[in-house]
């Protein structure tokens, strides 16, 4: 028994020597990896109406961890997910056994040190894609960078033009965006007081949906999408604003 006893003592102290050998190791600041030069970069908007439980595929091989819904966001946080360069073979779809939604599949290719937006829209049963090269700027002031999509599906008709409006700044935006179209990121004053957006019908004072009490954080770039169902006022396919951070 005092031999076993000895032994446990002994291992127990050979472990504790151990520990305090490394603990140096603790104190130690690991270096991040910040370097994606090497890499592509995506994030990924999905404005697809009616989409419920959406996966990203990268070469076969899964991207998404959580499912993705209409108007989400992948990554929700952090500024994308790597991609290595050449051509990629991309697929989304529903993994629900019983789903209607048709997958959607493609071959893009991506470069290295080069950033991405991929915008999903129209419905499940027709989605489509669009690829955008991001490249972000930081302002040199306070100021933050601002761009406008317009992805909101009308069905058989084509999406009218819209204006996106400053309630704040009591002013248009960008004007005449049509379906599918995608601003350039232009200035835009930070951290207003109450500041919200309006998606109006090109030309008019007609209000079709509303993004209230935003912050806008200084040296941001910002994507605001107009999204869902044109002509839906109510519902799980409610035409809205999102809007998403670039960086």
């Amino acid at each position: 028994m005092n031999k076993y006893i000895q032994i446990i003592s002994t291992g127990a102290a050979l472990f504790m020597l151990g520990l305090l050998s490394c603990e140096k190791s603790f104190d130690e600041k690991i270096e991040l990896n910040n370097e994606f030069s090497n890499k592509g970069v995506m994030q990924v908007f999905l404005a697809t109406v009616g989409a419920s439980r959406n996966f990203i595929y990268v070469d076969t091989k899964p991207v998404t961890g959580a499912l993705l819904t209409s108007g989400g966001l992948f990554p929700a946080t952090g500024v994308g997910f790597q991609l290595q360069p050449g051509l990629r073979q991309f697929l989304i779809r529903d993994t629900l056994r019983t789903t209607t939604q048709l997958p959607l599949g493609f071959a893009e290719e991506m470069s290295a040190g080069q950033r991405y937006t991929l915008f999903l829209y129209d419905t499940i049963n027709a989605m489509k894609y669009k690829l955008l090269p991001l490249q972000v700027i930081e302002p040199v002031d306070t100021s933050v960078r601002l761009r406008f999509a317009n992805f909101a599906y009308n069905g058989l008709a084509s999406t009218p033009a819209v204006d996106f409006f400053s309630v704040v700044r009591n002013e248009v935006v960008a004007a005449n965006v049509g379906y599918t179209a995608v601003t350039d990121f232009t200035p835009y004053p930070s951290e207003l007081a109450g500041e919200g957006f309006q998606v109006r019908l090109a030309g008019t004072t007609t209000v079709l949906a509303t993004l209230s009490n935003i912050s806008l954080t200084r040296k941001r770039s910002y994507t605001v999408a107009y999204r869902g169902s044109h002509r839906a006022t109510s519902g799980t396919s409610v035409r809205s604003v999102s809007i998403f951070a670039n960086n």
